[in-house]
């Protein structure tokens, strides 16, 4: 089962994740604090998400297709207030919507990821946006609900691509031991995770072998000895160390638990 959304609803979230982020920042103090970002202030925030914003324009338009290219992409300068940052936020995202639905998903373009398409930045803008959107919420002191369905795709890019995901020059290998479920309790939707090895060298020179995750292609159903259950809402939050609305219930057999948990528990940076 794939919880990908049409196309059409990714820029849907992109539009109102978007403005729901700058409702949220106007009127805060440019030097607030953002409590789910160290170190970073409501300025900070807003520039960088009309950063990554603009960027990803770049991208689209181009197309770009190498790492050169990209490198060669102009950053937005920081605005004088808050208020005009916002002004160039909401400018940015009306052109990378522009940008994505001008451009077919299938449109060779760099990404960062294993999938060199446009359709990748479809998914990924509009999840970025839905994060950023809670802090941006948190640092103005409120919080509005979040997307079930987009979270749980949000799940499972997390899983799949944050944690799970592999570069061209490494290589995952399942290892010894027990899966544990991921359930979204609100829609249903469940995944088979278990231990992992990540190794390879990267263009650096630097040899990797470390601890990582695998992600069934589909969760057959079948026995897991642990479970990691929560609202798509909260396993997306948990899985992006952000706050949860209510507690993301682990139960099962702590040998199962515990080398997921720890892969898990890091920051996605």
């Amino acid at each position: 089962m794939t919880t990908r959304l049409p196309f059409a609803h990714y820029l849907e979230h992109l539009v109102s994740e978007s403005e729901l982020f700058a409702a949220a920042l106007a009127g805060v103090p440019a030097d607030r604090p953002v409590p789910t970002c160290p170190d970073w202030t409501a300025m900070d925030l807003a520039h960088h998400l009309t950063q990554v914003q603009s960027f990803w324009t770049a991208v689209v338009n181009g197309p770009l297709l190498t790492k050169g290219q990209v490198h060669q992409v102009h950053e937005p300068a920081r605005a004088s207030t808050l208020g005009h940052q916002i002004d160039d936020l909401r400018a940015a995202s009306a052109a990378l919507v522009a940008a994505l639905a001008a451009t077919p998903p299938s449109t060779p373009a760099y990404t960062w990821s294993s999938e060199q398409t446009v359709g990748f930045t479809y998914r990924r803008q509009a999840l970025e946006a839905l994060v950023h959107r809670l802090d941006a919420e948190l640092t103005a002191g409120v919080r509005t609900p979040m997307d079930p369905q987009l979270c749980t795709d949000g799940v499972d890019e997390a899983l799949r691509v944050m944690f799970g995901g592999c570069p061209p020059w490494g290589r995952i290998t399942p290892a010894d031991g027990l899966p544990v479920r991921l359930t979204a309790t609100d829609t249903g939707v469940s995944w088979l995770v278990g231990p992992a090895r990540f190794t390879g060298t990267d263009p650096d020179g630097k040899f990797h072998d470390e601890p990582d995750i695998h992600v069934a292609a589909e969760d057959s159903g079948g026995f897991a000895p642990a479970s990691i259950t929560a609202t798509a809402e909260d396993l997306l939050c948990w899985l992006w160390s952000r706050p949860t609305v209510a507690p993301v219930e682990q139960a099962g057999e702590e040998d199962a638990l515990s080398p997921i948990t720890q892969i898990l528990e890091q920051p996605i940076t």
